[in-house]
């Protein structure tokens, strides 16, 4: 039998709680397929189970939750992956390891011109934007995108794949420095929000109801501020609600606009 080495935590708490293991390297089983790991990605979700969040039922003890590098293995009757193929995948947990075990179906090539350490930052945030921007949002060439949060990594990489598509973007950021960076990627209308209001800055700069697609990671009184710009049939797309899921419109008694 051959083994590998894994980071696991026995206790929650700082990196200092990391330490590496030895354990069996895994067999894929029927839609499945084996990866000797180049890198990891680490995400949010990491540092929230090193420090206390419960795991979900049935997944390992081994951090990481993407990874690239090569096929090692693929499980029975898989067919669209063969040893040696470049890929990134999204992981149920155990990428931080020499090796790991993929859903075959959660998997992706890594293009040629891309190095396996930078697509191991990759999947999470193509599948999140992917599902997001395209098939919930229907973003499409010639519209008017919104991205709240624009200087981070999953909005860096969203104002990527909507100028790739032929979408005009506006991006909100919290300092000079990355309204500075946005414009440096290509963001047609970049705003500091913590010296700008959002909504006068566009409607002065594109029109009113201009806005087709927002993609918000905000929440509360951003609902309805995003619903300020949006042109009729737009489509609001919430991430993540970091001040609050619902925001209750004082214009009338009973109008709740979530």
């Amino acid at each position: 039998m051959q083994h590998m080495t894994a980071i696991i935590a026995e206790q929650y708490g700082s990196p200092e709680v990391l330490h590496s293991v030895t354990r069996e390297i895994p067999t894929p089983g029927v839609g499945e397929i084996l990866i000797k790991v180049a890198a990891a990605g680490v995400n949010r979700p990491d540092l929230m189970q090193r420090n206390g969040m419960p795991r979900p039922p049935g997944t390992t003890d081994i951090f990481g939750l993407e990874a690239s590098g090569l096929v090692e293995a693929v499980g029975p009757g898989e067919t669209n992956w063969k040893v040696g193929d470049r890929v990134m995948a999204l992981l149920n947990g155990g990428g931080y390891a020499s090796h790991c075990l993929a859903i075959a179906d959660h998997c992706l090539p890594v293009p040629e011109q891309v190095s396996l350490i930078e697509a191991a930052a990759l999947p999470e945030a193509l599948f999140t934007l992917w599902h997001n921007l395209y098939e919930r949002g229907r973003l499409s060439p010639g519209d008017s995108l919104l991205i709240h949060g624009g200087a981070s990594g999953l909005g860096t990489l969203a104002i990527a794949l909507a100028k790739a598509t032929g979408a005009r973007v506006a991006a909100t950021a919290g300092s000079a420095e990355k309204v500075a960076a946005l414009n440096n990627i290509g963001v047609d209308l970049a705003i500091n929000y913590r010296e700008q209001e959002y909504v006068s800055v566009i409607n002065a700069a594109w029109g009113e109801n201009a806005i087709n697609v927002v993609l918000d990671t905000v929440g509360g009184d951003y609902i309805g501020r995003n619903l300020e710009v949006m042109a009729p049939e737009g489509r609001h797309v919430s991430l993540s609600f970091l001040r609050a899921p619902k925001y209750r419109c004082h214009c009338r008694p009973l109008c709740v606009r979530a």
